[in-house]
């Protein structure tokens, strides 16, 4: 059979996803007489590219389902994008830009039109990047969250809110970006420990020449004060209250009031309430019937209320404030302050506490079941320590702001009436107001915030509110794989909306993932020029070698160093693959295995023993998947097929393969495809393409290794027996390799065995398995002696035998001295190449950091091996022949 030397991923991948794809393998057809298994993809941004983080999280996603499809589920992997509202807006306002326009010179129409087209021309391009990674989602079933589908569920989800009082509309303080001119929620605030400084302003009271003191990190806002407040507790408080401060600069009269939210341990102890500018000061003043004086404008420059200042930013703002305020003598002193900053979490921007008006959900009800869900078990976390984040943000859960001040999203399906002002909630639009009859409607500005479609997920993109088959057959879906930084943003809000509307969990397992760091622990990062990004990852090691580096080091609750030098050794394991693959295919003609069975083969003990090593490396692969510890299953695999089929079973089976006895041969030929056979079926959900690629080439097999069947430990004979006996052997031949490697003998030497064996039945093995030494040890001679008897040699000690190891017979040397010499022209060579590459500026100035560190790296290997083999050589050269 002709194959291959090399194994090219890239005239592999392209190829065999071709050919899952269009055979439909990845689709899963509702079917009453198999098991269900699905699971919704976490939806990209429709802007997004794929970086590291999205190629750990939907490899684990493909590794769960390929393994469920292949134990004979029916499996839906559903896929699909977000619409990413403030993402994809800003990105369509950037090209407009770019050519000299606004989106307001469009209008809203012709605006939502260019990011339509926008997203048709390049909202595919992580989808056609994760199929590079060989994700094998139901293609066919492609959601988008702004799809006729999914909008119908938002509609539905808003006006069914609506009408049980649980969606309402209010002037409330929110997070506002002012670059991004909308409202954002409470989470999608990144703070960030920044040095300020806390100034101490005097507020005079009125009819006296008395004043408080003021400390306030945000001297600007004061524009907006409408009272002074002090703690109750406070000794001041009662020549206080009932008094008026002077506001400085506005002259506005504020009332002295008294609070339990004031901290008499912070600054003075007396504070400046401004409702409209501070979220705590906005639940002062509605208990208070404060008035809500706002002074920003959408972009934070100072409105109207705040006299001269108007026009200004409110960083200018602040700048004349202070300025006027030391003119007037008004300032006590500043001290330095470090606090807390908000800022958007898409463009970095201060966020602005802002008073507006918007839509609102009342969450606390809808969280209440979801933490019971948890608390009883039907949906589990793992780890089990992220139940805690969960509860913690649930059980403290406030109305969540909805509304966004943006024009790409889905519209909040509300009307008003021009005539009589009257709002309609309605999944349609109507055609004419219900309480006046006319017929002049507007529709609300504001969209829902990205996370509402979102959280619609597991059932929107079943067809719900229709009563589809697959949202009978599907939901609840089986395992949700997420990172731990939207358990807040989205998994508790599916968690919410899921029980709400259907009456049931949306997931009953939720995989938290881990973060991907570089290899020295630290967070990945454009700035610090340590980013991998796993397209170029792919084009250099290939897609098997990334998936299974992220497997083997997907230990749940422990993050990942991921550096260039553990993929490169993965893609050394897939070329393993691929060799020890090649020499059983070159073997194996004329092997019927649908005309064989293991019953009647003459095995020997090899046979045996790796028969048993399969069936125990079943059981561990299922037990780890089981609990989803991908990093056990990988590790159980890469031992067991480098190490014990490889480093042993093949090596003990070549001369039967190459000129054994025809009954010998044929009962190799299938222990060897057996147990590459199924072994390529274990590895298949984490390397599917060289797997398939293999499996093709296998005599007995079918039409894809994807729809073969999950392996059952079944499939293999137990054999303790066996397994005690070849580890006896082994450790045997093990202890003389050392030997021969600590004292530098030549691999081609032949050692001779004088043994003192403690029992009958290990003499045998040694007898009968001779041929095992003489492969692997390079023994030609054994003498079995008395326990005791003296001899000369190198000591050899295991359990149940001691002896020694003789020293080799004569080789020439001269022989060895030629192929080392042939060995270190090579490395000479390579050597030169790397150290021009390495003395090229274009190459250390041009190439990623990544790139050049690599060749370094190789660099200093290949002087190591060269440093070796010239001391070796060294050494044969000054002892002649032995």
């Amino acid at each position: 059979m002709e194959i291959p030397k090399i194994y090219d991923p890239r005239k592999v991948e392209d190829k065999w996803y071709s050919f899952w794809e269009r055979e439909g393998f990845f689709h899963g057809a509702v079917s009453k007489d198999k098991k269900p298994f699905s699971i919704v993809i976490p939806p990209p941004n429709v802007t997004g590219s794929l970086h590291m983080g999205h190629a750990f999280n939907n490899t684990l996603q493909d590794i769960i389902i390929r393994r469920m499809r292949m134990e004979g589920y029916t499996t839906l992997w559903m896929p699909g994008t977000d619409h990413a509202g403030i993402a994809t807006q800003n990105v369509v306002e950037r090209e407009l830009r770019e050519e000299g326009l606004d989106r307001r010179q469009l209008g809203r129409e012709d605006f939502v039109e260019r990011v339509w087209q926008w997203k048709e021309k390049y909202g595919n391009t992580i989808i056609e990047q994760l199929k590079r990674l060989g994700c094998s989602c139901d293609w066919e079933r492609e959601c988008f969250t702004m799809d006729e589908k999914c909008s119908l569920a938002v509609r539905t989800v808003f006006v069914k809110l609506f009408d049980e009082g649980l969606i309402y509309r209010d002037n409330y303080i929110v997070n506002w970006c002012p670059r991004c001119r909308t409202a954002i929620s409470d989470i999608e605030v990144e703070h960030r420990e920044t040095g300020g400084k806390l100034w101490y302003i005097k507020y005079r009271l009125k009819g006296s020449d008395d004043h408080v003191i003021i400390a306030t990190t945000r001297p600007e806002t004061m524009l907006g004060d409408t009272a002074v407040a002090i703690n109750p507790d406070d000794p001041r408080a009662g020549d206080l209250v009932g008094r008026i401060a002077v506001l400085p600069l506005l002259e506005r009269e504020l009332p002295l009031i008294v609070d339990d939210y004031v901290d008499p341990e912070f600054g003075t102890g007396i504070l400046k309430i401004t409702p409209a500018h501070d979220p705590n000061d906005f639940e002062v003043g509605r208990r208070h019937g404060l008035a809500e004086v706002n002074i920003f404008n959408e972009d934070a420059t100072v409105n109207e209320n705040g006299g001269k200042y108007a026009g200004l930013d409110r960083y200018q703002a602040r700048e004349a404030v202070l300025e006027d305020l030391e003119k007037q003598g008004l300032i006590e002193k500043v001290d330095d302050y470090l606090h807390a900053v908000g800022n958007c979490y898409r463009c970095g921007t201060a966020v602005e506490p802002y008073l507006s008006l918007q839509w609102f959900v009342r969450a606390a009800p809808l969280a209440q079941p979801a933490i019971e869900a948890v608390r009883e078990g039907k949906t589990v976390f793992i780890p089990e320590r992220w139940e805690k984040v969960y509860f913690d943000w649930m059980e403290n859960i406030r109305d969540w702001c909805i509304s966004r001040q943006l024009w790409w999203g889905h519209r909040i399906p509300a009307w008003y009436c021009d005539d009589c002002d009257e709002m309609v909630v309605a999944i349609e639009e109507p055609t004419s107001c219900p309480a006046c009859g006319a017929g002049s409607l507007h529709q609300e500005e504001d969209v829902l915030d990205t996370w509402f479609s979102s959280a619609l997920w597991p059932f929107s993109t079943m067809g719900w509110p229709e009563e589809t088959p697959e949202l009978d057959y599907f939901y609840p879906t089986s395992v949700l794989v997420t990172a731990h930084d939207i358990i807040f943003f989205w998994v508790a809000r599916m968690m919410m909306m899921g029980i709400h509307f259907m009456g049931d969990i949306p997931f009953r397992d939720v995989l938290v993932t881990a973060l991907i760091r570089d290899s020295e622990g630290k967070k990945m990062s454009k700035s610090s020029r340590n980013v991998i990004d796993p397209l170029d990852v792919l084009e250099v090691y290939g897609t098997d070698a990334l998936r299974f580096t992220l497997a083997q080091m997907a230990i749940p609750g422990r993050d990942i160093f991921l550096g260039e030098d553990r993929i490169e050794g993965n893609r050394n394991f897939v070329n393993k693959i691929w060799n020890a693959s090649r020499l059983a295919l070159m073997n194996l003609e004329g092997l019927d295995p649908a005309s064989m069975d293991l019953d009647g083969l003459r095995l020997e003990l090899s046979d045996r023993w790796i028969l048993s090593r399969m069936r125990i490396t079943i059981e561990q692969v299922n037990a780890n998947m089981d609990r989803y510890h991908f990093s056990g299953a990988s590790n159980a695999l890469h031992g067991f097929f480098w190490n014990e089929f490889c480093d042993w079973y093949l090596e003990l089976v070549k001369p039967r393969l190459y000129q054994g006895e025809a009954e010998d041969k044929e009962a190799a030929q299938y222990v060897v495809w057996k147990v590459l056979e199924c072994s390529l079926r274990l590895l298949h959900p984490t390397i599917p393409f060289v797997t398939e690629e293999i499996w093709q080439l296998l005599p007995g097999t079918g039409k894809s290794i994807m729809i073969a069947s999950w392996p059952r430990k079944e499939e293999f004979p137990s054999d303790e027996v066996a397994e005690e006996q070849m580890g006896f052997v082994m450790r045997l031949i093990t202890e003389i390799r050392t030997i021969r490697s600590e004292h530098d003998m030549l691999p081609r030497s032949k050692v001779g065995l004088r043994l003192a064996v403690a029992d009958e039945e290990k003499a045998r093995l040694i007898q009968e398995y001779w041929s095992y030494f003489e492969n692997l040890a390079g023994a030609e001679e054994l003498k079995l002696v008395e326990e005791g008897e003296e001899g000369e040699g190198l000591k050899v000690v295991v359990p149940g035998v001691e002896g020694f190891v003789l020293p080799p017979r004569e080789v020439d040397r001269g022989e060895e001295v030629e192929r080392m010499l042939r060995k270190l022209d090579k490395l000479k060579k390579d050597l030169e190449r790397s150290q021009e590459k390495l003395s090229n500026p274009d190459f250390l100035n041009k190439a990623p950091s990544r790139v050049v560190n690599k060749e370094r790296e190789k660099y200093g290997r290949l002087q190591e091996g060269h440093r070796l083999l010239e001391k070796q050589l060294d050494r044969l050269e000054g002892h002649g022949k032995a």
